[in-house]
């Protein structure tokens, strides 16, 4: 289930400062000025149990000539057809603008549920100031203080009431196919996942050209593979936010990056001629973020020169780049030859099936227990910790805690031996693993 939240209104009323505090980490830059925010931001925030996707825009200036902000529009407007509900945010020290106005009426032609946001509500005198923005149209305001999170629980809150939560969002998938596997193929752009997926297929499913960019959306192919129906999702090739100046490209990331929150597993293609490079790493630690398994395909690998040992050098390359998460497989294939793509399938399938891996409790604590007794976390002010049990949680990704005395002081470097430790004994291979520590 992909839910987007769009964050958009006028320069300069604080949408920034509110992604920040929404996804939990400054990644949106701040600033006095209006137009600061050209590029996109996407994080994850999760309330009540809820998580949705949120979407940092540009301030929107209609009729501008500037071409910064003429682009800022033109991909404001396809946010808002993207997303599930939209924050359509002002500022109360500046009361109702022209610009509030005609944004306003945008929004509702767009018969998307609007939350009418009143920002920069800082004591309970500009909170009768707020009153004049009910004049909009919106009906029930919510007036916030994005800089110190006043009034942000009660928004939380309204946003999570509005959101779907039990209709799935693909129009494709019915009764019939909405429990099957994901599997969706991501990477940059020309990589060659459409000549994957037809070269899988045997015959044309996705348009092939040399032109980056030519898949334009998430296309859906239902698939049977080694006795597993599955759902294979060919998605657009994502760039450098920089390099994104189609509005229509604009468009394709936002659907690829719901394609990997919806998938179960992600396969992220690397051109073997390229190597892995920051976006690759964007995008692995995405699907790592959100819990998928993940396999990567070096593709084109028959165009590559090769010596003795390539492959394992090229091997110990990419997991360098992606530590500490090094546990996944990694294939050399070509699309076009056809060279191990079904033995990548395979894998595909095989990383599924370790993330429904269910470790019996008695048998993670018999195994367990023994090493954590071996190799204790580390005393910290001269306080011993001690764990004292382990149980898998009944989660849809694979999630463990550990029971112990001292939860707070246990650091990350022995949260990581855990991990090593659970790889190595049980079989997690291409998953993600979370480890929480509590106390008993």
């Amino acid at each position: 289930m992909s839910r987007i939240v769009a964050i958009v209104g006028r320069p300069n009323v604080g949408k920034s400062t509110l992604f920040n505090r929404l996804v939990g980490e400054r990644k949106a830059i701040v600033d006095d000025y209006s137009g600061v925010t050209r590029d996109r931001h996407y994080g994850e925030c999760e309330w009540g149990g809820l998580k949705f996707s949120v979407i940092d825009t540009g301030g929107y200036v209609p009729d501008s000539k500037d071409v910064f902000e003429s682009a800022i529009r033109d991909q404001v407007k396809i946010a808002v057809q993207e997303a599930n509900l939209l924050l359509f945010m002002v500022d109360v020290q500046t009361d109702v603008t022209d610009l509030d106005t005609q944004f306003a009426n945008i929004l509702r032609k767009s018969k998307k549920p609007v939350i009418l946001v009143v920002n920069k509500v800082d004591n309970h005198e500009q909170i009768n100031d707020a009153a004049v923005f009910y004049s909009l149209g919106f009906g029930e305001l919510y007036s916030i203080s994005s800089a110190t999170g006043s009034g942000t629980g009660d928004l939380l809150d309204k946003i999570v009431e509005l959101l779907p939560v039990d209709e799935d969002e693909q129009d494709f998938i019915n009764s019939e196919t909405m429990n099957l596997a994901k599997i969706a193929i991501v990477g940059r752009p020309n990589v060659g996942k459409s000549s994957f997926v037809n070269a899988l297929l045997g015959y044309d499913r996705n348009i092939v050209t040399d032109i980056a960019g030519t898949t334009r959306d998430s296309i859906h192919t239902r698939y049977n593979a080694f006795g597993k129906d599955l759902i294979l999702i060919d998605t657009a090739g994502i760039r450098k936010k920089s390099k994104v100046d189609e509005n229509i490209e604009f468009y394709s990331v936002m659907r690829s990056l719901r394609a990997i929150e919806n998938c179960d597993v992600c396969i992220l293609m690397l051109d073997a001629n390229q190597g892995i490079e920051a976006q690759d790493l964007n995008l692995l630690f995405l699907a790592h973020r959100n819990g998928k398994g993940i396999v990567v395909l070096v593709n084109k690998w028959d165009t590559y020169e090769k010596e003795t040992n390539t492959a394992k050098e090229y091997e110990a390359h990419i997991r360098n780049r992606t530590m500490p998460f090094v546990d996944y497989p990694i294939l050399f294939i070509s699309a076009l030859n056809k060279q191990r793509i079904f033995q990548a399938m395979e894998t595909a399938v095989e990383v599924e099936s370790n993330l429904s891996n269910k470790v019996k409790t008695s048998k993670l604590n018999e195994i367990m227990l023994p090493i954590v007794s071996n190799t204790s976390p580390p005393s910290v002010k001269g306080k011993t910790i001690s764990i004292k049990y382990i149980q898998q949680l009944p989660s849809k990704s694979v999630c463990f805690a550990f029971f112990c005395n001292l939860p707070q002081y246990i650091g990350e470097s022995y949260k990581r031996f855990l991990e090593n430790q659970l790889r190595q004994h049980f079989n997690f291979k291409g998953v993600p693993i979370k480890i929480f520590f509590r106390k008993k």
